[in-house]
């Protein structure tokens, strides 16, 4: 780079060919085949990496860029963005029997995270649950296919969670597991609440059971046609039309133990009455405000439907037992896991105070107090849980507060070069694993592109080829460019100081005040849950800056106009900072490295003090 000159056409930083790249991953990315079919493009990600870089390029920054600090003098802006607001966000319990796609990250875990790290930045109150939903099926199943103990299955893949979540920038406040003893003693005194205030049913009903196992079938260990749109489903729910159902619903069951059909039988289960709570679901989710019209919409449409008492209880020895001791029929019975999961969100809020050295009962200053806002991130196929069984669990409990809004995204497809758009499958290989792609690469340019891809209102499709284009021409070419060139600038011709600024003219002006209401309007959508509009406007101003230092072209007034020149690059700076502190909760760790470079302190890495004045 000469005198801070744009870096444009070939000379783009670590750009590669973009035909290069989409043959490349043609021929390296196949659609099926095993579960880690990420293994069969690893050798192309690191090619990639070694040609594409990092976005920031932070390692051909001077090391000298930290006395830019030494000139900064700020304002407190008027009207800055202060909230006493205190946030509890959860996202829903990935089942702890495989690893983590894009899917999962996409969908839940990046928004949420998201949102948490805005919020903290924003001075608020927060904290961010999750754990791994140890129960149920799945983990059962697995451990059935690979010859383990469900014990050790899920304790494996808990670990492997942490880990990708550690490395792609989750940060959980507290991140449990609802096979922990803790849970089991939540999770009851929640059920004998609910039973004692009436809302459980001790039903005698049918159920499929398998013979040649020997056993009762859960929901989820039955399969077979959905009888409201015709697509392959499980027995308590279609992916497809996300309709809950009962097993002896489905066309042509079979068990997916033994492949055989089963026969009905009869068993005693208990039974949540939430068809007694549909008046107050319905007037509660019709006063919701800023609810996506995707997830509201749903429920009301299930609402109009008419709920049914939902079974609660299995017959299964790997669950949180059903507590009633008393009671013969209740003996090698659990409770069912979309009953104990959400549950979890309070045992994990416990856990998480305990760890702090407070009482575990200071959960009730989160749950139940009017002050608090909760938010829960999901998938569409957990709306039903989320909007609709899981309120109704609070309100059969009696003295929980309900969700102020459930965050629910579409799934998002994948689509392979070559190859048709297609569901995100474990069983079928069909995934972009994110522990195969962090053995290797960095996680910002994933969490940006998952990020602009996101399933707001509808499906979208992951795309390897799209991930590339938006690393070369968006964080190389667009945000790292214009990061690079400045503090490169700054640092060749102004001592690595912040020049002092002539703010007069009309362009100067323009932008000055753009900045100042940046941090106003990205907290806008934010707080509306619209991350991919919110790092649109980030990378906007990432384009405004890249046009201004083109227009005020200083590496001319450095020769003709001192003091214009001064002006350009504090100006420039000024639009890095704002940069680094309203992208953090989108790009943590590039951000984290600029405000780094700045030499910024706490304080001053706060999301209000991206417009402040720099003298």
């Amino acid at each position: 780079m000469h005198d801070g000159k744009p870096v444009d056409g070939g000379t783009k930083p670590h750009s590669l060919d973009h035909a290069g790249q989409e043959h490349a991953f043609a021929n390296k990315v196949v659609a099926h085949g095993s579960p880690h079919v990420m293994t069969n493009a690893t050798s192309v990600f690191l090619r990639l990496r070694e040609t594409i870089s990092i976005p920031l390029h932070f390692h051909r920054w001077p090391c000298t860029l930290v006395r830019l600090r030494e000139n900064l003098h700020t304002q407190k802006e008027v009207g800055s963005m202060g909230h006493s607001n205190r946030i509890l966000i959860t996202s829903a319990l990935p089942y702890a029997n495989g690893d983590l796609h894009v899917g999962h990250i996409a969908g839940v875990y990046l928004p949420a995270d998201s949102y948490a790290r805005y919020c903290r930045s924003l001075g608020r109150e927060t904290v961010y649950v999750c754990g791994s939903d140890d129960h149920g099926v799945p983990a059962l199943l697995t451990a059935r296919s690979e010859g383990s103990t469900v014990e050790q299955i899920v304790h494996h893949y808990h670990d492997r969670q942490i880990k990708d979540f550690k490395i792609l920038g989750i940060e959980f406040d507290v991140y449990g597991r609802t096979s922990s003893p803790n849970h089991k003693k939540t999770s009851q005194e929640f059920f004998l609440k609910v039973n004692a205030n009436g809302f459980l049913e001790k039903r005698r009903s049918k159920q499929l059971f398998d013979a040649e196992a020997r056993m009762f079938l859960p929901d989820r260990y039955v399969k077979g046609t959905c009888p409201f749109c015709g697509d392959e489903a499980l027995g308590d729910q279609c992916e497809n039309c996300g309709k809950d159902q009962d097993s002896l619903e489905l066309i042509n069951p079979v068990s997916v133990i033994t492949g055989t059909t089963p026969e009905v039988r009869e068993t005693v289960h208990w039974y949540f009455r939430q068809d007694e709570l549909s008046d107050a679901l319905s007037q509660w989710l019709k006063s919701r405000k800023g609810w996506r019209a995707t997830v509201k919409n749903f429920a009301l449409g299930m609402l109009k439907q008419g709920l049914r008492p939902r079974p609660v209880t299995r017959d299964l020895v790997w669950g949180v037992p059903v507590p009633l001791a008393a009671d013969p029929d209740a003996e090698d019975k659990v409770l069912y896991v979309w009953f104990d999961a959400p549950i979890g969100y309070i045992t994990f809020t416990a856990d998480w105070l305990e760890s702090r050295g407070m009482e575990r009962s200071a959960y009730q200053d989160w749950w139940k107090n009017p002050d608090v806002s909760i938010y829960h991130f999901i998938g569409e196929d957990n709306i039903v849980f989320h909007a609709l069984m899981w309120p109704a669990m609070l309100m059969a409990e009696g003295s929980f507060q309900l969700p102020t809004n459930v965050v629910a995204n579409s799934f998002v497809n994948i689509k392979f070069p070559g190859k048709k758009e297609e569901k995100i499958s474990k069983s079928r290989g069909t995934a972009v694993w994110i522990g195969e792609y962090l053995k290797d690469h960095d996680p910002d340019p994933m969490r940006y592109y998952l990020t602009m891809l996101a399933s707001e209102n509808q499906r979208t499709a992951f795309k390897t080829e799209d991930l590339i284009r938006r690393n070369n021409d968006e964080l190389v070419g667009t945000l790292g460019n214009f990061i690079h060139r400045t503090l490169t600038f700054a640092h060749k011709y102004f001592d690595g100081r912040v020049p002092r600024a002539t703010l007069d003219s009309i362009q100067t002006s323009e932008i000055v005040s753009l900045l100042e209401s940046l941090p106003g309007k990205i907290g806008l959508e934010l707080d509306a849950f619209r991350f991919r509009n919110a790092m649109t406007l980030v990378m906007d101003l990432a384009r405004t800056g890249n046009r201004f230092f083109d227009h005020q072209a200083p590496w001319k007034q450095r020769k003709e106009n001192m003091d214009d020149c001064a002006t350009t690059i504090n100006v420039s700076l000024r639009i890095v900072r704002s940069l680094a502190i309203l992208g953090a909760p989108f790009l943590p760790f590039s951000c984290a490295k600029t405000m780094d470079f700045l030499e910024l302190t706490e304080e001053e890495r706060s999301w209000d003090q991206a417009g402040l004045i720099i003298h």
